[in-house]
């Protein structure tokens, strides 16, 4: 069973899109997740134009991505999030669909600043 960033039990980030590394609707990692795609973020306009200025466009559909709108919930890379968070541009986040392995890139106190409920 995943953790979250609570201590509890890892639950759904999103499905609509579906999100995560795996495509399972949750921010699970494994040895591939290069990215380390943990943070369950409600993404934002703002965040969206920051990760397509840091060279990750998240917004254009692809075959199998549909794009992202702001609003939508997505597992988000750990780094980029913190990336986003020094810049004054991180979205906010679901904590209890967080990974813990997120706190290996992102404060807690970061994180539960721009927490929101599932």
């Amino acid at each position: 069973m995943a953790m979250n960033v609570l201590g509890g039990e890892l639950r759904e980030c999103g499905t609509s899109p579906l999100t995560g590394f795996y495509r399972d609707g949750c921010c699970n990692t494994g040895v591939g997740d290069v990215g380390v795609h943990t943070v369950c973020a409600r993404v934002t306009a703002d965040f969206l134009e920051f990760s397509m200025a840091q060279g990750n466009d998240l917004t254009t559909p692809r075959p199998g991505f549909p794009g992202l709108r702001p609003g939508d919930r997505w597992c988000v890379c750990a780094s980029r999030w913190q990336e986003a968070y020094e810049a004054g541009r991180a979205p906010d986040v679901v904590l209890e669909a967080t990974h813990v392995a997120t706190l290996e890139w992102v404060s807690f106190d970061a994180l539960h600043r721009h927490a929101v409920d599932a």
